[in-house]
């Protein structure tokens, strides 16, 4: 009796510090998923034209052109990462990205290795977010505490 007294003498305090860290924990994965995302979008920037050409050699994106291939993407990594950031649509921004990853993944088949590790890394932490929510520190915490309430 006296060993589960001591373990829960241990466990509460630090459970509750586990607890008051999960907000950076939140924003932590929202801001390194905005940045590989982000970067990516402008690197596309630098020269349109080989992004145009690379989306007609080497991404073969079901049901579009390469072009508005080239245009949807390029917009999807340089808009959605911002909202991910501030926690705005949070939820919409991490499932646009969730699908933009999975059509990367599907589009460029000969992606391997680490690189698909990496696509599967941010699948992952993006389902964190979409399923968890953006947490305490976004604009849509904000948003939900005053209209609905303390949650």
């Amino acid at each position: 009796m006296a060993t589960i007294k001591t373990i829960k003498t241990i466990a509460k305090p630090a459970i509750k510090l586990l607890e008051t860290l999960r907000p950076l924990l939140d924003l932590g994965i929202r801001l390194y998923i905005a940045n590989v995302f982000f970067f990516s979008g402008l690197l596309k920037t630098d020269s349109w034209w080989k992004t145009v050409s690379q989306f007609e050699r080497d991404f073969q994106v079901p049901l579009l052109s390469p072009e508005v291939a080239a245009y949807l993407g390029t917009g999807a990594e340089l808009i959605l990462p911002i909202f991910l950031v501030i926690g705005l649509g949070g939820r919409a921004a991490a499932a646009g990205l969730f699908v933009f990853n999975a059509v990367a993944v599907i589009s460029f088949p000969e992606l391997a290795g680490t690189g698909l590790a990496l696509h599967q890394l941010w699948g992952l932490l993006l389902l964190v977010t979409l399923i968890h929510g953006p947490g305490k520190l976004s604009i849509d915490h904000f948003i939900r505490r005053k209209n609905m309430g303390a949650a």
